[in-house]
């Protein structure tokens, strides 16, 4: 993988580095990707990259707006692959800026191909998983040597805007695994009957995190079969990830997390 050598050097050469920006809170993230953020020329920012992080980029820094969204309008994938190309290959160091860590359904294989077809130099920042992020909030690991000795991350989100058709349930039934679902508030009440129809006991408990890790974040903690009418109840907007498995039992009993029908706490 191409790097670039000195980031703070200005040249005539473009390049292009993906940039964890992490959950949200702009004190997790990397020094590499300060470094990164104050040497671009143009940043090109997911739509889930909290505001705040953007205070760190280089204040002649171009910024724009090229949303990635689970449901709605947004880029095509392509044109911002080819946005990247254009502007690389012009000369300029483009940072493109993703929420959580690019490299965990990010995308990223897609950008990383198309920046060396083109013989762009590419790097990749990597930044804290948003699962990270909330698990830290929470005060969860999501491992325990006795009850999850494996950790698994599901998209609840094909390309199709549906719940994918080739997850395995098997895996997602085992008592014995950590599973976290990303961008899975529309399909979350499918993928949790699937799940409990596969095997899964439907008293598992299972923690929804909104805006992990930034002043607006919601928490809503339940068992896995009435997670979603909390998470339809709650109407919350903003990057999501649920979490499955006995490790968050503590999280539905906590003091901080309380509702007349389930675990709930918002804007902590």
């Amino acid at each position: 993988m191409a790097e670039t050598t000195d980031e703070g050097a200005r040249d005539d050469n473009g390049s292009v580095t993906l940039v964890g920006a992490g959950p949200g809170d702009p004190e997790l993230l990397t020094l590499r990707a300060v470094r990164a953020l104050q040497a671009a020329d143009i940043i090109l920012v997911d739509d889930l990259v909290a505001p705040g992080i953007l205070d760190f980029a280089r204040r002649e820094a171009k910024k724009m707006l090229v949303g990635k969204t689970g449901h709605g309008p947004s880029c095509r994938q392509d044109e911002i692959n080819a946005l990247m190309v254009t502007l690389a290959k012009a000369g300029k160091r483009v940072v493109r800026l993703k929420g959580g860590d690019p490299m965990i359904f990010g995308r990223a294989t897609e950008e990383i191909a198309a920046c060396r077809a083109a013989g762009i130099p590419v790097e990749v920042v990597p930044g804290i998983s948003a699962a990270q992020g909330a698990a830290s909030r929470l005060g969860v690991s999501l491992t325990h040597r006795e009850r999850a000795r494996r950790l698994q991350y599901v998209t609840g989100h094909g390309s199709d805007g549906r719940l994918p058709a080739d997850i395995d349930w098997k895996s997602i039934a085992d008592p014995s695994a950590t599973t976290i679902v990303y961008m899975p508030v529309k399909t979350h009440a499918a993928f949790a009957a699937a799940a409990i129809a596969a095997g899964l006991d439907a008293a598992t408990p299972a923690v929804a995190v909104i805006n992990a890790t930034r002043p607006d974040e919601t928490v809503i903690a339940a068992t896995i079969a009435e997670l979603p009418q909390h998470l339809a109840a709650a109407a919350v907007a903003g990057p999501a990830v649920v979490m499955i498995g006995s490790v968050f039992a503590r999280a539905m009993t906590a003091d901080e997390t309380s509702a007349p029908s389930a675990s709930q706490a918002a804007g902590r």
